[in-house]
């Protein structure tokens, strides 16, 4: 199996001890770590335009410039001047930007300044992944409400742009008569599965819906109700996509190995397992032709140190 593509990370360009509480490895530390993983590219988070602890734009561009054969980067829009959204997200994409986000904008999916998000991102091309949250006002990331209201308009709206969802509330929705209080949207999904769940209807309804499978958000949703968790990623492999959302090399999810677990059991198949931890990712990013490139250009380089050494 080719090795996993990682659609969420968080990475500085130096290692930071404590920032916001826990340690932020660099791009050059996190490399070995995504090796012993099984990871061979990932896809840098922003948080933002402007100059942050870690994370900004700017700085995501030149991890992912810095290694071009490993990482590549979405980026962020900070909530300003609405007006000026689709010339910052073109700039941004010209400048190699493969997507938005991780678009955590505490504001209703109906928000002006998201709307016009939307609206530039599906005209530029540009998938959005976003983080969601319960409500404004609470941690951080889009809102909507129990039953995911505001996301069917949205992807009812932009048929074209791509959004990946992402986070508790998102996933919460996997189980039919999901919880609707504020705590009960945050928590990691646990128990079985009740069949009937809103994010299968979507998913059946919109095929511009992705899911991101990164950190215990996903991971829980896929794994804590095995059989039905092996169900929907069979029936929706060409729409979810492999992530962690690490932020140091400390940090292991356990979803990549279940995943090579179940394969290696019969129970998921490769087809769908690869086109979960890698292919779909190349196929919305655009990653494809950069991956063939650079391992062509290595390949160049390899033969070209041969001849010089005469082997």
């Amino acid at each position: 199996m080719e090795k996993k593509i990682d659609i969420h990370l968080h990475l500085s360009e130096r290692p930071i001890p404590d920032g916001l509480g826990m340690k932020i490895s660099s791009g050059a530390e996190m490399l070995p770590h995504l090796d012993e993983l099984g990871i061979g590219f990932g896809i840098i988070m922003s948080s933002g335009e402007k100059q942050a602890m870690f994370g900004s734009n700017a700085s995501c561009r030149r991890i992912a410039e810095q290694y071009p054969d490993r990482y590549a980067w979405m980026c962020g829009l900070d909530e300003t001047e609405p007006e000026t959204v689709y010339e910052r997200l073109k700039q941004y994409r010209e400048e190699g930007a493969v997507g938005v986000g991780e678009l955590a904008v505490n504001h209703r999916l109906d928000h002006p300044f998201l709307e016009a998000v939307f609206q530039a991102a599906e005209a530029l091309g540009l998938p959005v992944l976003f983080h969601m949250s319960p409500e404004e006002g609470f941690q951080y990331g889009v809102v909507d409400e129990p039953g995911l209201p505001l996301l069917e308009r949205a992807l009812n709206k932009y048929p074209k742009l791509i959004f990946i969802g992402h986070s508790q509330p998102f996933w919460h929705e996997i189980s039919g008569g999901a919880g609707k209080s504020r705590e009960e949207r945050y928590e990691w999904g646990k128990g079985p599965v009740t069949p009937g769940g809103r994010l299968g209807q979507l998913f059946e309804k919109y095929p511009n819906l992705y899911g991101d499978l990164s950190a215990n958000s996903g991971g829980c949703a896929m794994m804590r109700d095995e059989a039905f968790g092996l169900a929907f990623l069979e029936a929706w492999k060409d729409r979810l996509m492999f992530g962690t959302d690490m932020v140091n090399v400390d940090m292991v999810f356990p979803l990549g190995g279940w995943l090579d677990q179940k394969v290696e059991e019969g129970a998921l198949s490769f087809t769908a397992c690869q086109a979960i931890v890698s292919g779909n990712a190349k196929r919305i990013f655009g990653l494809g032709r950069k991956l063939a490139v650079n391992a062509e250009e290595k390949t160049d380089e390899k033969t070209e140190e041969k001849m010089v050494k005469g082997d």
